[in-house]
C-alpha cells in the first residue's frame, strides 16, 4: 500500500544533522519509496489470484512480527495500559480502512491512477487541519489544494474508464490516511512511536480480516505461495522500517517532498509492468497533485 507519509510512516524528531547523515538518510528514504512501490506492483499481480483479505493478512502478519521486535526492544508490552487509548484505537481503525479500501480497489484499478487519488491524502490533511489541529491555512495553500484536488478530477473524469467502485474506495482510502496522519500528529511525542506501530499492527490484522467473515471461503495456497505471500509482506514490513530509520536522521519537513517520487514509480511500473500506461489529461492530473503535494510539503520558509 502506497502512503505518502506511511504504513503507517510514524515520524519520530529527528536530530539536527549534517553532511553524511543526511545523505545517508535521504538514500534510506528512497529505498523505502522504492520497497513500497515493490510492494505495490507485488500486491497488483498478486489480486488477480488471490483475495484483498488474504493480501491484507500476509501482509500484516509480516508486519505485526516486526513490530513486537521492536515493541521487545522498547521494553514495553501492555498495548492496552497505553495513554490516550481512544486516539490509538481510532487511529488505528482509520489505517485498517485504507488497508481494506486501498487493497479492495486496487484489483480493478490501474496502479497509477490508484496511487494518485491515494496520494491526495496529504492535500485532504491540510483541508482538515484548520479544524482538527487548529493549524493556520494560508490563502497560497488553500490554491494549493485545490489545484490538487482539481488534478484527481482529471484522472476520475466523469465517462472515464476508471470503474466507479474502486474510484470511490480509493477516495475513501485517502480521507481516512489523511484523517490517520491528523491522529498521528496528535500523539507525537505522546506515545512512543514503537507502542503506535505495533498498536497499528495489531488493529489492522483484526479489521482487515472481517470481510472474510462475509465472504465465500478463501482456499489457502499451497506453502510455496504462502511463502511469497508473507515475504511480499515483509517487504512493506522493511519499508517502514526503512522510513524509521531515515526520520532518525533527517527531519520530516526535508524528507516530505520525496514522497511523489513514489507517484513517479507507479507509473513507471503502471506502463512498463503492467502494460496500463495513464492517458495524457491523467497525466497532467498527476502532475498538479504532484506539484502541489511537493509545494505543501516544503518548508513554510522555503514557499514563493
Amino acid at each position: 500500500m502506497a502512503e505518502p507519509i506511511a504504513t503507517a510512516r510514524i515520524a519520530v524528531a529527528a536530530p539536527q544533522v549534517r553532511g553524511g547523515q543526511q545523505r545517508q538518510g535521504m538514500l534510506l528514504f528512497l529505498g523505502a519509496l522504492l520497497a513500497f512501490a515493490c510492494y505495490d506492483a507485488f500486491a497488483k499481480h498478486m489480486l488477480g489470484r488471490y483475495p484483498a483479505t488474504l493480501m491484507n493478512l500476509t501482509r500484516y502478519l509480516a508486519v505485526g512480527s516486526m513490530a513486537a521486535v521492536l515493541l521487545w526492544r522498547h521494553g514495553d508490552w501492555q498495548l492496552w495500559r497505553q495513554p490516550h487509548q481512544r486516539l490509538l484505537l481510532l487511529r488505528s481503525l482509520m489505517l485498517a480502512i485504507v488497508a481494506t479500501s486501498f487493497m479492495t480497489a486496487l484489483a480493478s484499478m490501474p496502479l497509477a491512477e490508484a496511487t494518485a487519488i491515494y496520494f491526495t491524502a496529504p492535500l485532504i490533511m491540510v483541508a482538515l487541519s484548520p479544524w482538527v489541529l487548529g493549524e493556520r491555512v494560508g490563502r497560497v495553500q488553500w490554491i494549493a489544494v485545490w489545484i490538487g484536488f482539481a488534478g484527481m478530477l482529471l484522472i476520475v473524469r466523469p465517462g472515464g474508464s476508471l470503474p466507479l467502485q474502486g474510484t470511490l474506495l480509493m477516495a475513501l482510502s485517502a480521507v481516512c490516511y489523511a484523517l490517520f496522519q491528523v491522529l498521528t500528529r496528535r500523539l507525537s511525542g505522546l506515545v512512543a512511536a514503537p507502542v503506535q506501530y505495533a498498536y497499528m499492527a495489531a488493529v489492522c490484522l483484526v479489521v482487515t480480516n472481517l470481510p472474510a467473515l462475509f465472504g465465500a471461503p478463501v482456499a489457502w495456497p499451497a506453502w510455496p505461495e504462502l511463502a511469497v505471500l508473507v515475504a511480499g509482506g515483509c517487504v512493506s514490513g522493511a519499508a517502514q522500517l526503512l522510513l524509521l530509520a531515515a526520520f532518525r536522521r533527517v527531519s520530516a519537513s526535508v524528507l516530505a517532498p520525496m514522497n511523489y517520487l513514489q507517484l513517479l514509480l507507479a507509473v513507471l511500473i503502471s506502463t512498463f509492468w503492467f502494460q496500463r500506461p495513464p492517458d495524457a489529461l491523467a497525466l497532467g492530473g498527476m502532475a498538479l497533485i504532484g506539484a502541489a503535494g511537493v509545494y505543501l510539503a516544503l518548508p513554510r520558509g522555503a514557499r514563493t
